[in-house]
């Protein structure tokens, strides 16, 4: 069930503290629309493969017209895995903590050993843009423009350093699921949780006194449509 964000308005993207790609900080204008309060689980995502039959861009096995340079051993389906290395490693090569795992895909989110017991209410991974825009079409909905979603990440709020404003920990309390610890190696968990956490695990943000958007997981990545 979505929530309408009830005005129109302008985005500042990005803030002065944002990483180069990111930059420079601009403003767009965006017209009133609907947003669902949580990113979607995996419990919804399941309800849109058994009701389609739909099968995810990681559990398809890759062709040789796809990737002509590839190894055939390869050609195998699987999706990257956040993989934490033993020690400290240059952040400047991603390389470093993902890796190509076969079998990975929403079903088995590490690999072929893990499932989802227990995650029915955690967000769904592993999903490609075209696998994220067929649940939305199936949905009857659209995805976000990259705007849109900034807009409602930050609830009204412009410029600041975070989408609930300059101080990462209001009076103490962890706004968002964000990796604690030394980055890649351990995650502390001193949020509550290491790795993910269920959706609806902090606090909403407000437009106008007006609730419409759950803190998206920082390790989940979005898929918006601009």
């Amino acid at each position: 069930m979505g929530s309408r964000v009830p005005t129109d308005g302008v985005c500042t993207m990005a803030t002065m503290n944002a990483t180069q790609d990111a930059l420079p900080v601009h403003r767009v204008y965006v017209d009133a629309f609907w947003m669902d309060e949580t990113v979607v689980t995996n419990a919804e995502f399941e309800k849109f493969v058994k009701a389609t039959g739909y099968v995810t861009v990681a559990e398809r096995v890759p062709t040789k017209e796809e990737f002509p340079t590839a190894p055939a051993e390869n050609l195998v389906a699987g999706s990257v895995v956040f993989s934490p290395p033993p020690s400290p490693v240059p952040l400047d090569d991603h390389l470093q903590w993902w890796s190509y795992v076969k079998g990975a895909n929403w079903r088995h989110p590490e690999g072929p050993q893990s499932d989802l017991k227990g995650r029915e209410n955690y967000p769904v991974v592993q999903v490609a843009y075209d696998d994220a825009a067929a649940y939305a079409k199936w949905a009857g909905k659209r995805l976000p423009t990259e705007a849109e979603w900034e807009f409602a990440q930050r609830g009204g709020l412009s410029g600041m350093a975070f989408a609930w404003g300059d101080s990462f920990k209001p009076q103490g309390k962890f706004m968002a699921n964000t990796f604690q610890g030394t980055f890649p190696i351990k995650d502390t968990g001193e949020d509550g949780f290491v790795g993910l956490a269920p959706v609806k695990s902090f606090p909403p943000k407000r437009l106008r006194a007006l609730r419409y958007g759950w803190q998206r997981l920082a390790v989940v990545q979005r898929l918006v449509s601009s």
